[in-house]
């Protein structure tokens, strides 16, 4: 999320064009008891929590109740909680080591269960908890030596594949598909987790001069296949659609969300597709068919990461938001939009986000849109200590009073 993030800005290229002058902002209407109001609590490099490895436990659970504590202030009703940021757990897993972003050493058993205590704690303050988890990074650099030997991308060398200084677990091989699968839905079988969140990797962003080598697992698995990209989509496409048959075995009630890079398709390479003209395309570039997930009813929500702002020429927040609502209609999937906070207010971001109120603005235009089921907002160190005044802007604007969850 973190990367993908900031890749969005970079790949999309162009200049940020001028806000135009919105509505006024104002209160949501016809939302009601349906709208989603979340954050991303994000591990991966301890970017929101803990604030540092190896911190004591009762240290690690007081920042911990402090962000559930943090949304309940800002009037939102879900958080969505990254447990496997790296191929690792936030719980005690049978499957995966412990994080290394708890202890500092991966492995190493913290003194006390994560994900336990945040469902716990989160029902009891009445939010919603969503378990996120990144399916396929096994870690954030390209030496196996430095896994614990037990690890399974140690167990398994031939799972792996290097790229971009990273490693990555192959998603052509159907053996790590279902270890990934049977991994995460540990979770969903040990707690009442509300539901299973994905971000947006799937197979990694490109990266310029370099390939992703799943030359023989493509040799193997995709003769029946008119090209390798078309293959790669299968392998997406069969994780998230066998995923969305085994949640509600695993656990009924269980919801299933996905939250993409806000782009499918350009229109320029696809009539079907956005009014953009983003460098990265999820279908072409992270072998992610999202709209197909959408029409095929294959998910429970989808929340976009539309993290640009209005006007932004290359990919306009006015555009996609009208785009997604469209995709949307006539299924049973429920559309979320995914909101840059942590851009809102900063003054290294081009012109329109420097203004605090363009995120309010965000909400006053998706507002128009009956298919737009709520908003999440990356992430929570922003929702919390709100260094800019932007989310104290959109609760002022659009949150004044508490909202329960989704259901």
């Amino acid at each position: 999320m973190v990367a993908a993030a900031t890749l969005s800005g970079l790949a999309l290229g162009g200049d940020a064009m001028a806000a135009p002058g919105g509505a006024a902002a104002g209160p949501r209407r016809g939302k009601g008891a349906k709208e989603f109001r979340g954050m991303w609590l994000a591990t991966v490099v301890n970017r929101d929590w803990p604030s540092e490895p190896g911190l004591p436990a009762e240290r690690q659970r007081a920042e911990l109740l402090d962000f559930l504590d943090a949304a309940v202030r800002r009037r939102l009703n879900a958080v969505v909680f990254q447990v496997r940021p790296t191929a690792d757990a936030l719980w005690p897993s049978p499957y995966e080591p412990w994080s290394q972003y708890l202890s500092g050493e991966q492995g190493r058993d913290p003194g006390w269960d994560p994900l336990g205590t945040a469902v716990e704690e989160a029902h009891r303050r009445g939010l919603e908890l969503h378990a996120w988890f990144n399916p396929y990074r096994v870690a954030n650099h390209t030496d196996p030596t430095r896994l614990i030997p037990e690890h399974p991308a140690r167990v398994h060398p031939d799972w792996i594949v290097p790229y971009g200084g990273k490693l990555y677990y192959n998603p052509g091989l159907p053996e790590v598909r279902r270890f990934v699968q049977d991994a995460m839905l540990d979770a969903v079988r040990r707690y009442p987790v509300d539901a299973v969140h994905w971000d947006d990797y799937f197979y990694p962003y490109p990266v310029a001069g370099q390939d992703f080598d799943d030359d023989a697992a493509y040799e193997r698995y995709g003769g029946g296949f008119p090209d390798r990209a078309a293959w790669r989509r299968d392998n997406t496409d069969q994780l998230v659609r066998e995923m969305a048959e085994r949640i509600p075995r695993t656990r009924r009630g269980v919801r299933f969300g996905i939250s993409p890079f806000g782009v499918w398709r350009n229109a320029a390479t696809d009539p079907l597709g956005s009014d953009t003209r983003a460098g990265v395309q999820t279908y072409d570039d992270l072998y992610a068919d999202t709209r197909k997930w959408v029409k095929r009813d294959w998910i429970d929500y989808i929340v976009p990461q539309v993290y640009w702002n209005i006007g932004f020429a290359p990919a306009d927040y006015a555009k996609l938001v009208p785009w997604w609502a469209d995709v949307v209609r006539g299924t049973r999937v429920r559309l979320i939009i995914g909101e840059a906070l942590y851009k809102a207010g900063d003054p290294a971001q081009p012109d329109p986000w420097q203004d605090v109120a363009e995120l309010s603005r965000h909400l006053t235009l998706a507002g128009r849109y009956p298919q737009v089921r709520g908003h999440c907002f990356f992430s929570a160190k922003e929702v919390a200590g709100d260094p800019t005044g932007a989310m104290a802007r959109v609760v002022a604007d659009h949150y004044r009073t508490a909202c329960p969850p989704l259901g």
